[in-house]
């Protein structure tokens, strides 16, 4: 395997190192929004429920785990493009000032304004939800493009997880958003990748996408400084006429084309839409998931959003079925991942989604339904079949894992981009981490904004929330006010609140928690007190307390 040391400006060509048979080609799939108990083997790891109960399906990704090695315990971020920007760099979203997702937002970049001292051109100028009751606290702010080098960034340049696999060919295929909202600069291309078909927003129809993809017109910000927007590219013509199915004969395409150039290793970053909404299927599997016996399983009964994940693991299969063709199953680690916890049905709005029970809580909450997503690992004849790994993971880990894999310095990588990510290969022959290979026992996340979707503990609007998971236990921060502590190695289910108990466990991961912020993510990403916030129309029992501001002042 060849090892290759230090890293070089991204800027310069990169190198012409020939690849050997034993570097494998690496397919990463991300899904969206896909929560840890629509799978049907981790709902099984979970329930101990016979799969044959269940009401999704999902017998391909399935396949993942059974012929690799799955993680109980990973972790993405509460929202997808945080865990992009985690993916792409290696490092915690909150460090990049990646604090939430949205839709298109006004930025300083694109409404071709001045950028404050102290903040970035790709900084939103404001992201708020329609809430209706008093709220203690204003949102923070969130950036909304990694930085390329580009002459807007001053100085900043993410070395993008494509960039650093010099002498691979790097592709990418779906989701982008961390691009600016189609910002000129910022998109796959200016990250090291082989565009095929993407769309720089959060979401996207599943039928007659391909206007939208393809608009370079530059109605939504006509102020932006450049010619035309550069929101996607539909790619080429499949005669798919729905979208997940599209983005499936793209990938292999790619991969029948890359098959036949075996003298250099390929990197195919597959970022689904699947299943975040709008919620479209096909009309046959949907009638078919209508009338079917199981449907109420753990809470799973919308036909629509089960068609949706049959479309997303029908993907996965169909990959797996043209590396056996081409002969590259062989020497491809495949890395399947969800960027965020399901959509909990008991926490929207609307009541639409999935259920993450056992799990509390669900996208954009930092409790376990909102960030423990699978995590699979499949490499044909390297890595154990049918095996779990119960170590605490992270997304800032899959950067320095494929570095590795692919045999690249990763350490020495690591060090010299200061990233937070470490290599998981190890727990992959070694998955009790006997030998202490994977050293990383903290995690973080920041969350700085009042969302429209309920909390899992009270029936209103979620507030800012901020968590630390170190060691066995997490600590989740309600800048409201308010503690939630929990052992997660004995209480995945969060049932067991601690933070009333074990008062100095509590106080000192608040303490490592808020020193972690005060040194990694810049203030305007952090909430603050609203000035206008009258105490005598709060509708929570409890009053607000202020803990941060002395932190805040530091």
């Amino acid at each position: 395997m060849i090892l290759i040391t230090g890293c070089k400006s991204k800027m310069e060509e990169k190198s012409k190192l020939k690849a050997t048979s034993t570097r494998p080609n690496i397919i990463l799939i991300l899904a969206d929004d896909y929560g840890i108990m629509d799978n049907q083997a981790y709902a099984h790891k979970f329930s101990g429920e016979d799969t044959s109960k269940m009401y999704y399906e999902t017998p391909n990704i399935d396949r993942l785990v059974q012929e690799g090695t799955a993680f109980s315990q990973a972790y993405a971020n509460q929202l997808c493009s945080p865990t992009r920007a985690s993916i792409m760099t290696g490092k915690y979203a909150g460090r990049l000032g990646f604090t939430t997702a949205m839709p298109p937002r006004e930025t300083y970049y694109n409404q071709n304004l001045p950028v404050p001292a102290g903040y970035y051109a790709h900084d939103v100028l404001e992201h708020k939800d329609n809430i209706l009751i008093e709220q203690a606290l204003d949102n923070g702010t969130s950036n909304s493009a990694v930085p390329t080098g580009n002459s807007y960034d001053k100085g900043k340049d993410e070395l993008s997880i494509a960039e650093a696999l010099k002498d691979y060919h790097s592709a990418f295929i779906g989701k982008w958003h961390i691009g600016g909202f189609g910002a000129q600069g910022y998109q796959p291309s200016d990250q090291g990748f082989e565009p095929l078909a993407w769309f720089d927003a959060g979401g996207s129809v599943y039928y007659d996408w391909k206007k939208s993809w393809d608009n370079k017109e530059k109605t939504r910000f006509p102020k932006m400084p450049q010619e035309h927007s550069e929101i996607g590219d539909s790619g080429q013509e499949t005669n798919e006429d729905y979208l997940t199915d599209d983005l499936t004969v793209q990938a292999l395409n790619y991969i029948d084309k890359r098959s036949k150039l075996k003298e250099q290793p390929f990197f195919l970053y597959f970022s689904h839409f699947a299943i975040h909404s709008p919620y479209q299927g096909k009309e046959n599997e949907i009638a078919y998931f209508e009338n079917k016996s199981t449907k109420g399983w753990n809470g799973h009964k919308d036909p629509v959003y089960a068609s949706m994940i049959k479309s997303l693991d029908r993907s996965v299969g169909e990959i797996l079925k043209k590396l056996e063709e081409t002969g590259l199953d062989e020497n491809t680690l495949v890395i399947f991942m969800s960027d965020n916890g399901g959509i909990d049905s008991k926490i929207t709005p609307k009541g639409e989604g999935t259920d993450n029970s056992p799990f509390l809580g669900g996208k954009a909450c930092v409790t376990e339904g909102g960030i423990r997503v699978p995590l699979v690992f499949r490499w044909k004849g390297k890595i154990k079949k049918g095996q779990w790994v119960d170590v605490p993971v992270d997304c800032t880990d899959i950067y320095p894992t494929i570095l590795e894999a692919t045999g690249y310095d990763a350490k020495t990588i690591a060090t010299t981009n200061k990233l937070d990510g470490e290599s998981v290969l190890p727990l992959l022959s070694d998955p009790e981490n006997n030998k202490k290979s994977y050293s990383k026992e903290t995690h973080y996340w920041h969350y700085p904004f009042n969302v429209i979707y309920n909390s899992p503990y009270e029936p209103f609007a979620l507030t800012p929330h901020s968590a630390i998971r170190d060691g066995d236990y997490k600590l989740i921060f309600d800048w409201y006010g308010r503690f939630h502590l929990y052992n997660i190695a004995k209480d995945p289910f969060e049932k067991n609140d601690l933070a009333s108990e074990m008062t100095d466990r509590r106080d000192a991961l608040f303490k490592k928690m808020m020193d972690w912020l005060i040194t990694n993510v810049d203030k305007r990403y952090w909430p603050t007190v609203n000035p206008d916030y009258d105490p005598s129309n709060e509708v929570r029992q409890e009053p607000f307390h202020n803990l941060f501001s002395e932190y805040k002042e530091q």
